[in-house]
């Protein structure tokens, strides 16, 4: 049998409280491995759509398996971060504790993992982030680029196969940018990635979904989404200057 995908969205909505709808009829699947960019406009509904994955929203309508689990249910969504790291566009909002190290080990440590185990896997994820010698740093004192490395390597302790990244690039001088993009590329896990940097987007991702006023208008190829004049134009975008 063919695996099971990693993500199956089938008619999503979520409503804000106030009754406006985020995310109207959203459909769409990423199989296991799959690296899919997610662009749009500001208030597109991203980010919702990410909170909604992770089980942080309730949806409204609709269906959502994340590693064939339903973030609805109590249960399962307590085994969601085994599963599915976020690194949130805000890097303060995931950074909270007096050192780097604990920081990054919070995850590993929720899992009940044993010390050891919890050790290494900070030092690695650390080493892959290059912030090797940080682990005693404030996060709060670092510059925007390290909160921002500190995050990712947050979640990439915990080991997720599944990885959404909101506006990764943000605060990140040329070299990080780069440096980042190579991990991504480097990252044997499935990926959807919310950006505004389309060059990062095309260098990263095989695919796009165009979300616009929370409803997904284009799903195909990164390549000839991006490259659309007419539908960049239409939704607030730009052609990346490499398609141009």
């Amino acid at each position: 049998m063919p695996p099971e995908p990693a993500i199956v969205v089938q008619n999503l909505g979520y409503a804000y409280p106030q009754g406006r709808m985020a995310l109207q009829e959203v459909s769409f699947t990423l199989q296991e491995g799959e690296s899919v960019g997610l662009v749009g406009p500001n208030g597109a509904g991203k980010t919702s759509l990410f909170l909604c994955l992770a089980g942080v929203l309730p949806r409204k309508t609709g269906q959502i398996r994340v590693a064939n689990l339903d973030p609805a249910d109590p249960v399962q969504r307590r085994q969601l971060p085994a599963h599915i790291g976020v690194v949130f566009q805000d890097s303060d909002d995931q950074l909270f504790n007096a050192t780097v190290f604990d920081d990054v080990a919070f995850g590993p440590l929720n899992l009940g993992l044993p010390a050891d185990e919890v050790r290494q896997r900070v030092v690695e994820a650390l080493e892959r982030v290059a912030l090797r010698g940080f682990e005693e740093r404030v996060p709060f004192h670092l510059s925007g680029g390290e909160k921002r490395r500190v995050a990712l390597a947050g979640i990439l302790a915990m080991r997720p196969h599944i990885l959404l990244l909101d506006e990764p690039s943000t605060h990140l001088d040329p070299r990080g940018r780069r440096e980042l993009i190579q991990l991504i590329q480097s990252l044997a896990v499935t990926r959807l990635i919310a950006a505004h940097d389309l060059e990062l987007i095309l260098e990263t991702c095989q695919r796009c979904l165009l979300l616009d006023g929370g409803r997904l208008l284009a799903d195909g190829p990164v390549h000839t989404v991006l490259a659309d004049a007419a539908l960049m134009e239409k939704h607030g975008l730009e052609v990346p200057y490499s398609l141009r």
